[in-house]
């Protein structure tokens, strides 16, 4: 994770702005809109509609293809249906409906016709075949129970004929919609200015006659009915809360309501619209189809409801549509208005500052993380905000969707170009120019700090290590210097790798030597037995080299390692215009000398007293000797690590006991005793036949009084 700075920190906050300020502008307005799309799509699909259809207090009588195949209107011009509509309508009322209104219009009349006939227009000869019809239309406008739709437009208006307005006296309402730019509906406008009045729209009319209210308005300019403030994001208009997608509005065909007055069944028609809202409207596939909020998902043209006298289509299956007939838009609308279900929007500043903040923690992410994790953050964030929208749309509170979420986008994709382009110069710089040179931590803390490398040093417990091929000289006297140099790449290259997976950090190559120290630069509380582990996979590595590598078989390479920890000077040592991260101290001259002595006792791997104790729980040691290496005057003890704890064979573990035995009888000046235990260990144990010897020695020409059981090493 980068550390922010003032610059980063002013940058993050210019980009949030810039981008939610972009995705909220008018220019993209659309996007408002198709966050409703989108979290209309996703409540269905995810939460859908538990509600029972039953319990819609609005209801649809659908003129389908069913009454279009249907005698007596199969083949008939539908100004003839007239009388029918009024006696299906009259028993609608009967049963109890509240209020019945028209999303079809009848802007002519069959009486109207001047084709002739005869003598005399076809009008003249049916005078008086609406007369049953208007006679329906007077009564039940007289009770307040019926009105009848039109389309206010400068140019094209579309209204019922002029016997049916003086039927209905004035009870008559704009069937008008509201269509966004994108020609979708997603809301629905509340009233119409008529004559410098405001007219209610059928909607709310219809509503406001089952409620027994009139819409007023309130204060702050919305508007009231039967003390519902209807939200408007849009000054004057409804937000369709579509929560069942059509299939919560029962819808009656024309054609099996007319049999069924036929049938003489009035009690049917008071079970189906005993209290209801009624909307008389088409459902075709080629007439009066809206695009809505449900146009991703797809929407129904509402649920089939019971039948009273003709028997169910067989062919006719509900299928979800990308539109729906338009009197269900109205429907919705009614529900919406009766049950003070309309969708909330947030205000315009509201909606800002909300895209501001998304767009702002994306930006501070992209900022922290590399563009990756800065991707997945976005990916994650938007999961989150995304599965909160769907549930507040659930209780009809519309959270902008698309704009945050593209806005975040747009700040994601500006913060990792100003990264690149002005941010990470600097870090890139440093990186390119001393990836071969420094510690990838070293590096990293240079990046995070942001500055360059300078002098200077700090003391940490470590652990050094000190590896040295034995016996290279002669080996590489025999080799060409492609071979030598390619041999030495594929050892160095394998050791390297060992010591940094088990976190050290190579400081040098002298050589055919390595250098390396555990505990810096990464803090590491168990540097020691880190570099037990190294030391080991290392001793193992070489010999699978040797076994399996064309460049080593047959060449028998061995090396030796020295471990030894304690304080050390760790940090950038050198002069002011070149130095290296390296360490100093005596710590690490003690590991060079006991990577030295492993010749003495023809051992590996051997470490300090030092190491031991950081590390003797994850270990089974044996103590080699008490030695007193060259440059040092106090004598240290030595050990070699046999494996890793109660892993090592019972081979093993027998000549270290005969081994400590024999350590014991040497210190105790039974030279003798000593010598035959280590006698008894010597077969393919290099110290225990190195102290064979010296034991045999003393035991012959014991040595004097004075003596003590340390071993003064003359060379390194």
């Amino acid at each position: 994770m980068r550390r922010i700075g003032r610059r980063n920190i002013v940058a993050a906050i210019l980009i949030a702005l810039v981008a939610g300020a972009a995705f909220s502008s008018p220019p993209l307005q659309r996007l408002q809109g198709l966050s409703l799309d989108i979290l209309t799509a996703l409540r269905w699909k995810l939460i859908g509609d538990r509600r029972d259809p039953a319990t819609s207090p609005v209801v649809v009588v659908a003129i389908d293809g069913e009454t279009y195949d249907t005698p007596p209107f199969k083949g008939s011009p539908t100004q003839t249906w007239t009388r029918e509509i009024g006696r299906v309508l009259g028993s609608i009322t009967e049963g109890g409906a509240k209020v019945i209104g028209f999303d079809v219009i009848f802007p002519s009349s069959i009486e109207q016709s001047e084709i002739p006939f005869g003598d005399a227009s076809f009008g003249n000869r049916v005078k008086g075949f609406d007369r049953d019809y208007l006679i329906a239309l007077r009564k039940l406008s007289d009770s307040g129970k019926l009105v009848l739709g039109e389309i206010l437009s400068n140019d094209h208006p579309d209204r019922p004929d002029r016997a049916q307005q003086l039927a209905v006296k004035g009870n008559i309402r704009a069937l008008n919609v509201h269509t966004d730019a994108d020609n979708v509906i997603r809301r629905m406008p509340l009233s119409f200015s008529i004559e410098r009045q405001p007219v209610p729209a059928m909607a709310v009319e219809l509503a406001a006659r089952s409620l027994d209210a009139k819409p007023e308005t309130g204060p702050s300019g919305a508007t009231i009915l039967s003390g519902y403030a209807i939200p408007s994001a849009v000054p004057n208009t409804l937000t369709l809360n579509f929560r069942g997608m059509g299939r919560d509005i029962p819808a009656y065909s024309f054609a099996d309501l007319r049999a069924c007055i036929e049938k003489g069944d009035t009690d049917f028609f008071r079970r189906a619209f005993d209290g209801k809202i009624v909307l008389l409207g088409s459902i075709l596939n080629f007439d009066d189809r809206k695009l809505t909020s449900m146009h991703l998902a797809g929407g129904y043209d509402g649920v089939p409801a019971a039948r009273c006298a003709l028997p169910s289509p067989a062919s006719v299956r509900q299928m979800a549509r990308s539109s729906v007939a338009g009197v269900f838009v109205h429907a919705t609308a009614v529900r919406n208005l009766i049950e003070h279900d309309a969708i909330t929007e947030l205000g315009v500043p509201a909606r800002l500052i909300l895209t501001i903040v998304f767009a702002a923690v994306i930006a501070a992410a992209a900022c922290l993380l590399a563009p990756t994790g800065a991707a997945i953050t976005w990916l994650a964030l938007t999961v989150a905000y995304t599965a909160v929208a769907v549930s507040t749309f659930a209780h009809a509170i519309a959270l902008p969707l698309t704009e945050p979420v593209l806005a975040g986008l747009a700040a994601l994709a500006m913060m990792i170009g100003y990264r690149f382009v002005i941010a990470d110069r600097e870090e890139r710089f440093l990186r390119k120019s001393f990836a071969f040179y420094l510690a990838p931590e070293v590096i990293d803390s240079m990046v995070a700090s942001g500055k360059m490398p300078v002098l200077g040093g700090e003391m940490r417990d470590i652990t050094m290590f000190f590896s040295d091929l034995s016996g290279f000289s002669s080996i590489a006297e025999k080799m060409t210097p492609a071979e030598l140099v390619a041999l030495m790449n594929e050892y160095l290259s394998a050791m390297t790798d060992i010591i940094e997976s088990h976190g050290g950090y190579v400081d040098k190559y002298i050589g055919d030597s390595i250098v390396a120290m555990f505990g810096a630069p990464a803090d590491d509380p168990d540097h020691a037995r880190h570099a037990v582990a190294a030391a080991l996979q290392c001793r193992d590595r070489l010999e699978d080299l040797n076994d399996n590598h064309p460049a080593f078989r047959g060449r028998g390479l061995a090396h030796r390692i020295g471990l030894n920890s304690g304080e050390a000077v760790v940090g950038n040592i050198g002069s002011r215009r070149r130095f290296n991260y390296t360490v100093m101290s005596d710590t690490v001259n003690l590991a060079s000398r006991l990577e030295g002595t492993n010749k003495y006792y023809g051992t590996v791997i051997m470490a300090s007293e030092a190491t031991v104790s950081q590390s003797r729980d994850a270990y089974t040691w044996r103590e080699l000797d008490l030695v007193r290496v060259q440059g040092r005057d106090e004598p240290i003890r030595v050990y070699e690590p046999l494996a890793e704890k109660n892993r090592e064979t019972q081979e093993r573990g027998i000549r270290a006991a005969t081994y400590a035995r024999g350590l014991a009888c040497w210190r105790a000046r039974d030279f003798a005793k000593a010598a035959e235990l280590f006698e008894a260990a010597a077969g393919d144990d290099p110290p225990s036949r190195y102290f064979a010897r010296r034991a045999r020695a003393l035991a012959t020409n014991p040595p004097p009084a004075d003596w003590t059981p340390v071993n003064t090493l003359e060379g390194k």
